[in-house]
């Protein structure tokens, strides 16, 4: 069963027109993806929060995807800091973490965990239904709306069958190590779940043809943004364009953001 959580609430960006949060999602994480500035980046961090706040989520649940992400991130921290010539700020042996590299490693945190914070806030308040049907009425592609739709609907589908198959192998007495057995049984697996990935996905295929499916999916509800939505959509492009702006400009201006 999918899960949505985060979807479940009162906030008023739970309630927001899911179209504009997309675009607003999309400029954001553009524009912090192609920052330099750390003080920028300090800001959009700032900024990430905020709208979480608004969100009114769970801390668990956001810190628990956070934990995800940065779980990644932890391995650049493992490599950056040594991989920069430039002074010294520690030493591990005959490897040397440099102030540079250090730098780095601080920016992609920054970036990395201000635009997740930004896609949780912003996306994952929607059902991602709704995301699907906001793509749909901004002129994306029908089949890449599509694919993007059915491709998480049945992910956890195919999850449950490698968990069913996994347990049917741990009750034959399967325990998994380092020889040949080992790799042989899980290429057993794999091949075991495409198939039967591919004869669910023929299943379900027919029996949206035998409901009348033709390409496209028909709703009767429309979005209709509110015009303190778009108030609010355009104060948070205007903040985004202002960190964008703050990008060009000499380092001492940057002091007015």
């Amino acid at each position: 069963m999918i899960n949505e959580a985060l979807s479940e609430g009162t906030s008023f960006l739970h309630n927001f027109d899911p179209r504009l949060k997309i675009l607003v999602a999309l400029t954001y994480s553009v524009t912090v993806a192609l920052l330099t500035s750390f003080t920028l980046l300090v800001v959009s961090m700032a900024f990430s929060m905020v709208l979480i706040f608004w969100a009114r989520l769970p801390l668990s649940g956001v810190l628990r995807r956070l934990l995800i992400v940065n779980g990644f991130v932890f391995f650049l921290w493992l490599v950056l800091p040594f991989s920069y010539d430039g002074m010294e700020f520690f030493a591990v042996g005959p490897l040397v973490a440099t102030y540079p590299g250090i730098y780095q490693a601080l920016r992609i945190t920054l970036k990395s965990n201000a635009i997740i914070l930004c896609l949780i806030a912003l996306l994952s308040t929607s059902p991602t239904f709704m995301l699907v049907h906001a793509l749909h009425h901004m002129k994306v592609p029908s089949k890449l709306v599509q694919l993007f739709f059915f491709t998480y609907r049945y992910i956890h589908v195919i999850y449950t069958e490698f968990t069913r198959l996994n347990t049917a192998m741990k009750i034959r007495g399967f325990a998994p190590g380092t020889d040949l057995h080992t790799y042989r049984t899980y290429a057993y697996l794999v091949g075991m779940l495409l198939v039967r990935s591919y004869e669910r996905s023929r299943r379900i295929y027919s029996s949206m043809l035998c409901r009348g499916f033709n390409g496209t999916f028909h709703t009767l509800y429309h979005f209709e943004s509110r015009p303190r939505e778009l108030v609010s959509a355009a104060v948070m492009t205007t903040i985004v364009l202002l960190i964008a702006i703050g990008q060009w400009l000499p380092p001492g201006k940057i002091v007015l953001f």
